[in-house]
């Protein structure tokens, strides 16, 4: 029975036995240098770099595109956006009313691109997969964040995903008492009036019943430890690296442009 439960258990990737806490640690410190360029080679030579760490890591296609979707629409709305409406500068291609394509915009378009991938898919993909009580067990020993937000913070999010079964029945029930066939945005106003009071009469609950239990009341133990250890202090200088690379290539290859000059 064991043997089949482990079986069929999630596997673990590296970023995931990593403390919480150095992940966002790391995505902090590997972000804010990216921030500082808008430049396509940096941008390009920094998520490739991702890409190859995360199949040594054992994280595949499938689990990138899992966790980072939406920058895959992000990414390309952004460059778009950056092609029509940048300003023109170099030789100009078209031009239909504000819209105008020339060298500049394409070179910012494929910067601010790549930069939403580069920035946006390693921070999603390593921070993706936490599991939000090993989340609060870092933040209360390790970040030394006080007990009674870490705990109401943790119950929050383990009751965010209800509110999607509580949607599916709160409509079942309108469409039961015959009041499911009026107009659709009367219908989602309703509902989430519905959802709004459901969540507050259950905090209201839960916040009772962990007063009642002495949450926020003296130290606090933890039946978790959660601790830092090699692997934390190797994410943290392995995001560092990819940053120094990343942007040491980009002045290198003289395509570094500093984000506002």
């Amino acid at each position: 029975m064991s043997a089949a439960v482990a079986d069929t258990a999630p596997r673990r990737t590296w970023p995931d036995t990593v403390n919480p806490v150095t992940g966002f640690v790391a995505a902090v410190l590997y972000t804010i240098p990216m921030l500082t360029t808008i430049d396509a080679v940096s941008a390009a030579v920094a998520l490739v770099s991702w890409l190859i760490l995360f199949a040594v890591a054992g994280i595949g296609p499938r689990t990138i595109i899992r966790r980072s979707w939406p920058l895959f629409i992000a990414a390309p709305v952004s460059a778009i956006s950056m092609l029509l409406y940048a300003a023109p500068g170099g030789q100009v291609y078209a031009q239909f009313l504000l819209a105008v394509i020339s060298d500049n915009s394409i070179e910012l378009a494929l910067a601010i691109g790549l930069r939403v991938l580069a920035v946006g898919v390693p921070t999603l993909v390593a921070l993706g997969g936490i599991d939000p009580t090993r989340l609060a067990d870092a933040l209360g020993q390790v970040a030394r964040l006080p007990a009674r937000f870490v705990l109401g913070a943790l119950a929050g999010v383990r009751l965010f995903g209800v509110l999607g079964e509580d949607w599916r029945q709160l409509a079942l029930a309108r469409r039961a008492r015959g009041l499911g066939d009026d107009g659709r945005i009367r219908r989602a106003f309703s509902l989430a009036f519905s959802l709004l009071v459901i969540a507050l009469r259950r905090g209201e609950g839960l916040a009772t019943a962990m007063e009642a239990r002495g949450f926020g009341v003296g130290e606090r133990t933890w039946a978790r430890p959660s601790s830092l250890g090699r692997a934390d202090l190797v994410l943290v200088l392995v995001a560092l690296a990819v940053a120094a690379v990343s942007i040491g290539a980009g002045i290198a290859s003289g395509s570094y442009r500093l984000l506002g000059a």
